[in-house]
């Protein structure tokens, strides 16, 4: 190799490492001492807009008031995890909460804020589609959370006309 070949692939690879490691540095972690940063609170909530849909009230109000549910729920939820699972949650919805990541990831071009929910729903549904197993897998993550959140709370029963337990 020639000493000019070898001083830009150095060169090359510097660049490259202080981009990523910039950008690395920019990303806000997805949990905040296992619950939900701001980042993340924002990403579950349209989550949950994107797969509960019909399932929340459709007041306003009322909607809101259940996705706040919700969100409290899936930060008592993260709150159990190991704290390696924490971590993997953590990092996958920093990496949603960032332009690049919610563009390579979800295929999301608005923010999660801004995007309706045929949108989110349609994000979701091309990363459960995905040919890559990260994709797949970060979308189960995504949907079974919101669902177990949402769902283990006694005023959504009835939605899904689940009486409770039966008396034993």
């Amino acid at each position: 190799m020639q000493r000019r070949t070898l001083l830009r692939l150095g060169i090359a690879s510097a660049a490259v490492l202080g981009i990523v490691g910039g950008g690395a540095a920019l990303m806000q972690a997805g949990l905040n001492q296992g619950k939900l940063s701001p980042s993340g609170r924002e990403v579950f909530r349209a989550v949950g807009r994107g797969v509960l849909d019909v399932s929340l009230p459709a007041d306003g109000l009322s909607r809101q008031a259940a996705l706040d549910g919700l969100l409290e729920r899936v930060d008592q939820l993260t709150l159990a995890l190991p704290p390696h699972a924490q971590s993997e949650l953590s990092q996958l919805l920093a990496l949603l909460a960032s332009t690049p990541g919610r563009h390579l990831m979800a295929g999301l071009g608005q923010t999660w804020t801004s995007a309706t929910e045929l949108d989110i729903q349609q994000a979701l549904q091309g990363m459960r589609m995905s040919g890559l197993a990260l994709r797949q897998q970060a979308y189960a993550a995504l949907h079974d959370i919101t669902a177990a959140a949402y769902f283990s709370d006694r005023s959504t029963w009835r939605l899904l006309g689940y009486p409770g337990p039966s008396p034993i």
